[in-house]
């Protein structure tokens, strides 16, 4: 069960809208539904949505027993040592808890054997590949400044649609930032106004049907191949969410842990807080090897 007063000074509101607005994990019609099924309770009393609200009033939710998601659990150590712990994230599996997801997660899952593992960045929940972590506070610290210092090097292999006059090796630039974006208030996406993004690629293969790709990232923006990808014509194949442009498609409900494309951390290359340089190789899954 959970439990909120209605704060003072809250604006006229019924029922529905504050729980749409206050809980975005969930949209409207899922909110009334819920509220019409009795599981929003008003001072203890079932209430209809459409009831206006004063401060004061004592609102509780009783959320039914959550099963989540089934998601691909096989996790794979490519490094371990007292310190660091580098795995292969599958396609599929979050990163972080967060929406339906809690012990489905990689995070979740890893903390079961090494407590203390705290991600050094990030990948989509449908990017698979290469996931580095910190076992210690002291090589989270390290190994975070190289990454605000630019000094991880990240490729990742990638597929797109069938291309002829694109060069063999390539850079995007385009600037990233939020877009408006109803289902969610807002995406990232190709937006001139947005903060600087680097993408360095280089054509591994092409077929009458595809090109498979190295990107190296030199900026860490969100979603960054996807978008640069997109941007200059080319989305990831299978992408459920961005379009050429590297703008969201305008009719799409997708949101961007959707799962579809094919994008795989390849390669990661630091300087392991002991002082040695190391490089880590993720094998791609076979629709991404030449």
């Amino acid at each position: 069960m959970y439990h909120d007063v209605v704060p003072k000074g809250q604006q006229a509101t019924t029922v529905l809208d504050y729980y749409t607005q206050r809980y975005r994990h969930s949209g409207q019609a899922t909110w009334q539904h819920r509220i019409e099924a009795g599981q929003v309770l008003l001072n203890n009393q079932p209430t209809p949505p459409d009831t206006f609200l004063s401060p004061g009033q004592r609102l509780s939710y009783h959320r039914p027993p959550w099963e989540e998601p089934p998601v691909p659990l096989d996790i794979e150590t490519i490094y371990e040592d007292d310190v660091l712990l580098a795995v292969h994230k599958p396609s599929g599996l979050p990163v972080l808890p967060g929406g339906n997801f809690l012990h489905h997660t990689l995070l979740w899952q890893l903390r079961q054997r090494a407590s203390s593992a705290s991600p050094i960045h990030r990948l989509g929940r449908g990017t698979s590949g290469i996931m580095l972590l910190a076992k210690t506070k002291a090589a989270r610290a390290h190994l975070s400044q190289q990454l605000r210092q630019r000094r991880l090097g990240k490729v990742y292999r990638t597929l797109i649609g069938p291309t002829k006059n694109l060069s063999d090796r390539f850079s995007i630039t385009h600037p990233i930032g939020k877009i408006p974006y109803p289902q969610l208030g807002y995406v990232y996406g190709a937006n001139a106004e947005g903060v600087e993004a680097h993408s360095d690629c280089a054509v591994v293969g092409r077929s009458a049907d595809a090109t498979l790709l190295d990107v190296t990232i030199l900026t860490g923006r969100p979603h960054q191949i996807r978008i640069h990808l997109a941007a200059l014509g080319y989305p990831l194949l299978g992408d459920p969410l961005y379009v050429p442009g590297g703008q969201p498609h305008p009719e799409s409900t997708a949101i961007p842990s959707d799962c579809g494309y094919w994008l795989h951390a390849h390669q990661l290359s630091f300087v392991h807080p002991a002082g040695q340089g190391l490089t880590l190789t993720c094998e791609p899954p076979p629709e991404l090897c030449v």
